[in-house]
């Protein structure tokens, strides 16, 4: 059986309860809840996840309050001060993962600053439209 490890990761009530819920169908003593973020999206992270019946050779097991997690390395890397939480809106299913920096990967560093004027008295191009930024 592999050992667990502890992280520096914090998991919301709804987290625990939404892995709790999709844990019940793991089959096994060894399976658990694989949890892969990687960035990606406008909010910094992609997370995908399964139920595995056992981790991989280069996964930590998380075990927090009876939940078996596996972590690869890139995930835990990721997660390390993050806190998860889990969010079932009309709008958004899934989890979310906040940190205390920027996320890698996220739109907001990534984007472009125009300037109001350019918005506004942006060039014509040849359709009557207003030109914002290069190539336009």
């Amino acid at each position: 059986m592999t050992q667990a490890t502890q992280i520096g990761t914090q998991l919301t009530p709804a987290a625990k309860a939404f892995i709790r819920r999709m844990s019940r169908f793991a089959a096994g003593a060894e399976a658990g809840f694989r949890l892969v973020v990687a960035p990606g999206g406008c909010c910094g992270f992609a997370t995908t996840f399964d139920l595995v019946r056992g981790p991989e050779a280069s996964d930590v097991v998380w075990e927090c309050e009876g939940l078996r997690i596996f972590l690869g390395p890139e995930s835990r890397r990721f997660l390390d001060g993050a806190t998860v939480d889990f969010l079932e809106t009309r709008s958004h299913t899934g989890f979310v993962i906040t940190t205390d920096g920027p996320a890698p990967g996220a739109c907001v560093p990534l984007s472009k600053l125009v300037s109001i004027e350019s918005l506004v008295d942006g060039q014509r191009n040849q359709n009557g439209r207003a030109s914002h930024g290069a190539g336009s």
